[in-house]
């Protein structure tokens, strides 16, 4: 994957604070309205509930953040992580405006490296952020390392379909006419043609399943929706 000269962390972040403003928009255009389900079910597999700490890295906009804190109740504690400041600035704002803004705190902060003394949170979400990270594995141990034992571990994110024609008509949907919505609708074409190029070199859910296990948690499985085009990954920490 070119990065244009830059390394991957580098260019994932300047790509991210360039489409800010406009990312919750495509991501809601992207998944066709399914993106606040999805979100839900994250909340859902990590176990939130009221009174719990969530930690909830590569936090982007905040949304899944702010479905987190309402799953934990005035009596927990939601922390939501990014490394773009564009990003964060829009996390707070949406903060700023939720009718019950609870125990929530947005950091910037590096996911290869966080910022939290071990076994700090009673569990970790990451919505479509592990296939920007430049070392998947480095990740995956931060987030263990950072969760109590009994805690789970979440992913969100692009997953590899299997079906005939599903599958192409899939990849060609994000080769082609993703990077067209983003050139129009936002004027960021280069950034959505990364999001297909990333989405191609993530792996299949399948195999991020087993690389959970190989990063040191347990029972780990993963979840397909929509046919397998998005997929929930989850494992415990022993």
């Amino acid at each position: 994957m070119d990065f244009a000269g830059e390394d991957k962390a580098v260019y994932v972040q300047r790509t991210f604070d360039a489409i800010a403003e406009k990312y919750d928009f495509m991501n809601k255009v992207m998944s066709m309205g399914l993106d606040k389900r999805w979100r839900n079910l994250t909340v859902k597999q990590v176990g939130a509930k009221p009174g719990m700490r969530i930690l909830d890295v590569c936090c982007g906009t905040g949304r899944l953040s702010l479905a987190l804190n309402e799953a934990v109740g005035a009596e927990g504690a939601v922390t939501g992580l990014d490394f773009s400041e564009n990003m964060i600035r829009i996390a707070e704002q949406s903060l700023s405006r939720a009718a019950s803004p609870g125990s929530i705190q947005f950091v910037r902060g590096d996911a290869m490296e966080l910022p939290f003394p071990d076994q700090s949170f009673d569990g970790a979400t990451v919505g479509w952020g592990l296939r920007n990270l430049p070392d998947l594995r480095q990740g995956i141990r931060e987030l263990a390392r950072v969760v109590r034992p009994g805690g789970r571990v979440v992913s969100l994110d692009m997953a590899k379909p299997s079906l005939p024609v599903y599958r192409e008509v899939y990849w060609l949907y994000f080769e082609k006419i993703i990077p067209l919505l983003g050139r129009i609708l936002t004027r960021k074409a280069g950034a959505y043609k990364y999001l297909y190029e990333s989405a191609r070199e993530f792996p299949a859910q399948s195999e991020l399943a087993e690389i959970f296990a190989v990063c040191g948690l347990q029972e780990t499985g993963f979840r397909n929706l929509a046919g397998g085009a998005v997929a929930i990954v989850s494992g415990i920490k022993p």
